[in-house]
């Protein structure tokens, strides 16, 4: 009975398992602003930008093997105007993640966010009215350079072939908080509108377990044996 019981199992998933689709190219745009740089309100917490570290070390290094990536950071430059600055790293290649984490790792936090522009330039570089892909967008914040960003997700979503937009905020504080909650009030970024107008996710997330959770079904591929990412996530749509 437990054999049958398996079988059924394995059945069970192999349709999952089927639609996962990692062929469409997919670009990182990551917060490099001077934010990620701070703790919490307290100042006991870790540096937002380490905790974002050891998770792309931890979930990287996986995804590489199953999609091509690409990388693109916004905040720290040599731009007259700091909205500007905005870096390309490298478009979608296989086998990228060294390539990723090394930029990560030497990333000094600076600067305003130039999200929206990152975003618009990131989903030029992956031909995006032309083929479908993937934009994964981690922010612990708002736009901060006067960028239209929900213009931006109905552009995107009007004149792309297929381009979806999946956006991770990473410790998001609203400008309030409500000591009587112990929450922050509205802690969720602008940006969510860039997934829900192009059929993506929003994904809070607050610990490093749950950045490679929502790195992992983010970037919609069937990664295994993740610790803090638990089981394998069904891309969405």
């Amino acid at each position: 009975m437990k054999w049958v019981a398996l079988a059924a199992m394995v059945l069970a998933v192999q349709p999952a398992i089927a639609s996962q689709d990692c062929t469409e190219d997919a670009i990182i745009v990551f917060d490099g602003s001077g934010s990620m740089s701070e703790m919490g309100f307290n100042r006991l917490d870790t540096p937002r930008i380490f905790e974002a570290r050891e998770a792309l070390h931890r979930i990287i290094p996986r995804i590489e093997r199953l999609r091509r990536l690409g990388l693109t950071v916004y905040g720290p430059g040599a731009a007259r105007d700091a909205c500007e600055n905005v870096t390309h790293h490298f478009p979608p290649v296989a086998g990228a993640g060294a390539r990723i984490l090394s930029v990560i790792d030497e990333l000094a936090p600076a600067g305003p966010t130039p999200l929206t522009r990152a975003v618009a330039e990131a989903a030029e570089a992956l031909d995006y009215t032309r083929r479908p892909a993937t934009v994964v967008l981690v922010t612990d914040g708002k736009e901060t350079c006067g960028g239209a960003t929900c213009q931006l997700a109905a552009h995107l979503a009007h004149e792309g072939v297929d381009l979806t937009v999946h956006v991770i905020g990473f410790k998001v504080r609203a400008e309030h908080f409500d000591w009587g909650r112990g929450v922050n009030v509205g802690a969720e970024t602008a940006a969510s509108c860039l997934a829900e107008t192009t059929g993506g996710q929003y994904v809070p997330a607050e610990t490093v377990d749950d950045l490679v959770s929502a790195l992992s079904l983010t970037l919609g591929c069937p990664v295994y044996g993740v610790s803090g990412a638990g089981q394998r996530k069904t891309p969405p749509g």
